[in-house]
């Protein structure tokens, strides 16, 4: 570096270099213009050493073509580091099903999407501070020179992140519609913020450009004194001209977009009470997962304290026909059967008896784990408690709900082709939720196979669809579905708009990390929201509510 540049003898008394003087105070030796430019290329071009350079004249170009590419290399490097932040920011409900599929294939249980979270925000960090430090540089017209580290570092971080947008995009690919949703929640926000770094900017790139107006004029009065015209002369004259509508325009456009932005947000933080969708409730999503061990009945009865609408759950049923909750295919990450039959760690859940399944531990490892990165510390009783947890049965479950009178739903996963009841399994749940003696219409019924079986002996079951257009869900009586909001509000149902008269309540499931943490439209519970009064969505008095709003609020609740 020191060799590209031209050395010159301090121009003013501010840019000699220190002295000795017994008078000069701390603050003067420390915080002066020539500790911030050592800082600038210090960090910039990693040459800590003050050296006088000579400052690039205005027009011209301040680096040669290499550093002019590995800045615009710096450029792309911020874009998609903060891309990808910012997508892994909203994803923040859904660290805990990262987490587990990376413990599928690693059969390792850690906070996986937290270094995850810490690597891309360093990436940004990195890649910020050096953009900054780039800028500043600039507008004290030195000579860019990155240092050959930087270079590769800029280089890694767009290949990392070009990588990892990659491998969400064919493996999680609804990622990015939450994204998209999330911009709708936020959007007031990124508005307000935009207005104030503009305002900001505006006043160094006013001076900016003033400065070049100035130095075309001169230039100018200069070429009109001049009969002879320096074709050097034109040609800088033309370069301040190109810069500085390079650097006023984009500006102006941005400028632009803020202000018609308000046009096209669509947020319920910024909409009147009575236009958004009825008050969500919440459903206990494999119980109370970040109080207790998952599917189990420590974990439902924090539910039913914490105030749960109903309570949603997965069931097994074992070889010897007892329908069990569990979520896995297996039984690795939530019980100890690695040390009781370490032979068949990975069996299908569905191939245990009973009797051995009953013996199991089944929250052991939530004690030991911790699985959520920003779950509350348990006390010595719950600890002692979920230490001893054993897999409940779905007649247990059954009979907690019947006595808090609570709703239950469930996923129930068919049996393997050799299982005895691969091919009655259904029967064999709905005999069993039929003796139990519960309310009927307490059931939501969500697996598909059989309803005609399901209709014809427990008519009081409430049908749960999936995603069918609403003419089929009126035609099948079906009054609630369940189905993934992004794939629901990007599928055809965006702007649909559904009529009271058909008497439906739209069930959502959301994978929230919140106990209990399963949504409702179509119940009365209350769960205040972030954004304020004004984001309470209240039941339309005109008989019609658009989905679109509910979609909204319910992206709202996910951003929680």
């Amino acid at each position: 570096m020191a060799e590209a540049a031209k050395r010159t003898e301090p121009k003013s008394e501010s840019e000699r270099p220190m002295t000795n003087d017994p008078n000069e105070t701390w603050i003067t030796r420390i915080f002066n213009y020539r500790c911030y430019i050592t800082f600038l290329t210090g960090f910039y071009s990693c040459d800590w050493e003050y050296e006088e350079w000579d400052k690039t004249e205005l027009g011209s170009c301040c680096c040669s073509r290499i550093e002019q590419v590995f800045f615009v290399c710096l450029v792309i490097s911020f874009c998609v580091s903060v891309t990808l932040l910012f997508l892994w920011i909203e994803t923040s409900n859904e660290y805990f099903d990262f987490d587990w599929v990376v413990h599928l294939g690693t059969g390792r249980w850690f906070y996986w999407s937290i270094l995850m979270l810490s690597l891309t925000g360093i990436m940004t960090a990195y890649t910020s501070l050096l953009l900054v430090v780039g800028f500043l540089l600039l507008w004290e017209r030195m000579e860019l020179f990155l240092h050959t580290c930087h270079k590769v570092l800029i280089w890694l971080v767009i290949i990392l992140c070009v990588f990892l947008m990659a491998i969400i995009c064919k493996f999680w690919r609804d990622k990015w519609l939450i994204a998209g949703l999330s911009l709708k929640i936020f959007a007031p926000y990124v508005h307000l913020c935009g207005i104030a770094v503009m305002s900001i900017i505006s006043w160094p790139l006013s001076f900016y450009v003033s400065r070049l107006e100035a130095e075309i004029r001169l230039r100018r009065f200069k070429m009109t004194c001049f009969t002879v015209q320096n074709e050097e002369e034109t040609d800088i004259f033309r370069r301040l001209r190109a810069l500085q509508v390079a650097v006023a325009f984009p500006f102006l456009l941005l400028l632009i977009c803020l202000y018609l932005l308000p046009l096209g947000i669509y947020s319920p933080c910024i909409q009147k009470t009575e236009d958004l969708g009825p008050k969500p409730v919440f459903f206990a999503h494999r119980g109370a997962p970040m109080a207790a061990p998952e599917n189990t009945m420590m974990s439902f009865e924090k539910a039913v304290e914490f105030g749960a609408y109903a309570l949603e759950t997965d069931v097994y049923i074992s070889y010897d026909r007892v329908p069990f909750l569990m979520h896995d295919h297996d039984l690795s990450r939530t019980t100890n059967i690695k040390e009781v039959m370490p032979n068949a760690t990975y069996n299908h859940s569905a191939f245990f008896s009973w009797p051995l399944l009953s013996t199991l531990n089944a929250g052991k490892w939530f004690v030991e784990n911790m699985p959520y990165y920003n779950m509350k510390p348990l006390s010595e009783e719950d600890k002692r408690r979920a230490r001893n947890e054993p897999i409940p049965r779905l007649v247990d479950l059954l009979q907690l709900a019947k006595k808090e009178r609570k709703f239950l739903i469930f996923d129930l996963f068919g049996p393997p082709p050799t299982h005895p009841l691969r091919i009655g399994y259904i029967h064999q749940v709905v005999d069993l939720i039929l003796k139990s003696k519960i309310e009927q219409h307490l059931i939501l019924w969500l697996p598909t196979n059989d309803r005609e079986y399901v209709k014809q002996v427990a008519p009081g079951f409430q049908l749960v669809g999936r995603f069918l257009s609403v003419e089929t869900l009126a035609k099948e009586n079906i009054k609630m579905i369940n189905v993934d909001y992004k794939k629901l509000f990007y599928n055809g149902l965006r702007h649909q708009d559904t009529t009271w008269a058909y008497g439906f309540s739209w069930i959502f499931l959301l994978q929230l990390s919140l106990p209990p943490y399963f949504v409702s439209t179509g119940g009365e519970k209350l769960k205040r929201k972030k954004c304020g009064k004004s984001a309470m969505p209240q039941r339309p008095p005109a008989g019609r509510r658009n989905l679109h709003s509910l979609l909204i609020e319910l992206g709202k609740v996910l951003g929680l």
